[in-house]
């Protein structure tokens, strides 16, 4: 038992650095002031070096070994959860052991100071601005790619960091699967006569009253406030410390309604993951989604497939519409439905709607599988961006900030996290599927404003979990099958076969 209690004492000293480091970017992204850059590029390259060196530590690396040789562990740490705890360890360890502590130091340092050039540069819709630090930053991930070790292709390597066990390759062949339905599906929508009206939605919605609805929402989905909060950032992103620190941020613009609404609840499908973990998981690997796929399954299942349905708003619209009589009060609920359905080809990610959204996932991959294999220049990445909006989009950007520099995952060096994006949308319909077997009155209970039986069946079955069980076998588990394109397609074809009248 000796191994395990040297080994928990040492995984909770790197999980309490780690929520350091956390609440640092959390505030730089926030609150801290311009002028704090290049301080808050060093603290973070301490802790960032200083978390590092202990999970390549002898000492940690003795710990393990004795804990994988002394059988169970202390309870909650028997059984498979034991298992899973060495599991993950492992993973973590070995990958970190494969990366130099000033390589590490000066990712951190380099993520830091670009995260502040690229809000210049976007503020600015001027790519060279962030032209140099992008350059590093590739230079760094190819670097990483190198000491990681990889079988096929130097992407492996890092899209495993977040999707473990998931190749380059296999991305592909799912993107390619996806990719023209999609695209004939959203021809047949530009076809129809029936289109939204847009308008509806780019009408003046004062933000103080947008944000006290979406906290509303949020608190029915089952938030905890006094487990977390919300506050405004450039890009909308979730962060916890701990399940009883959990934060969500969003953005707010008085002229159109959806980017605060839905950008809450979206974060806010992540932070409810973040508050379930169970306790006796904290302070350790496991108080982690096994992928960042499944975590973006929360997400996508509460923003698009709950918070865009019909029976969703049955309850929520006329509570809109008495926050905002002027706007609404004579627009159909019909109408306001399809609206916030629009489907049209767009410049933003975070914008975009469901037909259309993973299009922008599949340019990223493949931009990003391009600049990694060194076939394609940072200095032609403007150029190439547009070129595959208009392949794919038919549209092209005629700024910087709606193209190139929109995402602020580049600027920390975040290559390989995009395809998290859409396998997280992929996973979220086989949840909706197994949700809809477990409760025949689903949306019978959303249209009644009753949404907290989704959050106790998601943390019951997925949330409590953590990263006990890896991201394919969770799926298996809750759903009855691994990954399965098809279901995805068919709820895009069914869903808005309905809302735009297609007749197949």
């Amino acid at each position: 038992m000796a191994g395990w209690n040297e080994l928990l004492d040492q995984l909770h000293e790197l999980a309490d650095l780690g929520a350091a480091t956390a609440i640092l970017d959390w505030d730089q992204q926030t609150k801290m002031p311009p002028k704090g850059a290049e301080a808050r590029a060093h603290q973070l390259a301490t802790l960032q070096g200083i978390h590092h060196e202990r999970l390549t530590s002898a000492a940690l690396r003795d710990a393990l070994e004795g804990a994988e040789t002394a059988g169970d562990g202390p309870a909650p740490f028997r059984g498979e959860a034991g298992q899973a705890l060495l599991r993950e360890t492992r993973r973590i360890v070995e990958r970190g052991s494969k990366l130099p502590v000033p390589f590490v130091k000066e990712l951190a340092s380099a993520s830091s100071r670009a995260f502040e050039r690229w809000q210049r540069a976007r503020a600015e819709s001027r790519f060279i601005i962030f032209r140099d630090d992008l350059a590093r930053l590739v230079d760094l991930k190819r670097r990483e790619a190198r000491y990681v070790g990889y079988r096929e292709h130097p992407y492996d390597a890092l899209l495993d960091e977040f999707e473990p066990g998931q190749t380059a390759t296999a991305t592909a062949a799912v993107f390619q699967e996806i990719r023209g339905p999609i695209v004939a599906l959203l021809r047949a929508i530009q076809a129809s006569p029936r289109q939204p009206r847009r308008e509806i939605l780019t009408q003046h919605f004062p933000s103080d009253n947008q944000w006290a609805f979406g906290l509303e929402v949020l608190s029915t989905m089952g938030f905890d406030f006094e487990a977390g909060r919300q506050d405004t950032s450039a890009h909308p992103f979730t962060t916890g410390f701990s399940p009883g620190d959990v934060r969500v941020t969003t953005r707010v613009y008085e002229n159109e309604l959806p980017v605060a609404l839905f950008g809450t609840i979206h974060e806010g499908g992540h932070a409810l993951y973040e508050q379930g973990f169970a306790p006796e998981l904290m302070r350790t690997p496991l108080a982690n989604s096994p992928s960042l796929g499944m975590h973006e399954s929360q997400s996508r299942l509460w923003e698009n497939v709950i918070g865009r349905s019909s029976a969703f708003w049955r309850y929520w619209y006329p509570r809109l519409s008495a926050r905002f009589p002027e706007q609404l009060s004579r627009i159909p609920e019909e109408d306001f439905v399809l609206a916030i359905n629009h489907v049209r080809p767009s410049f933003i990610r975070v914008e975009a709607d469901e037909v259309t959204y993973n299009l922008h996932i599949i340019l990223r991959f493949e931009l990003e599988v391009a600049l990694l294999e060194g076939s394609l220049e940072v200095d032609a990445l403007p150029e190439v961006w547009n070129a595959k909006m208009d392949e794919l989009f038919g549209i092209v950007p005629e700024r910087d900030a709606d193209g190139v520099l929109q995402d602020v995952h580049w600027s920390y060096g975040s290559f390989g996290y995009f395809p998290t994006y859409t396998l997280g949308t992929l996973y979220s319909t086989q949840l909706w599927m197994a949700l809809k077997r477990v409760f025949p009155d689903f949306e019978d209970r959303i249209a009644r404003g009753d949404v907290l039986f989704i959050r106790e069946w998601l943390r019951e079955n997925i949330h409590r979990h953590g990263s006990t069980f890896v991201a394919q076998e969770l799926l298996q588990r809750v759903t009855g099958e691994g990954l399965n394109p098809t279901h995805f397609l068919g709820y895009l074809r069914q869903k808005f076969s309905a809302l735009y009248q297609l007749v197949w």
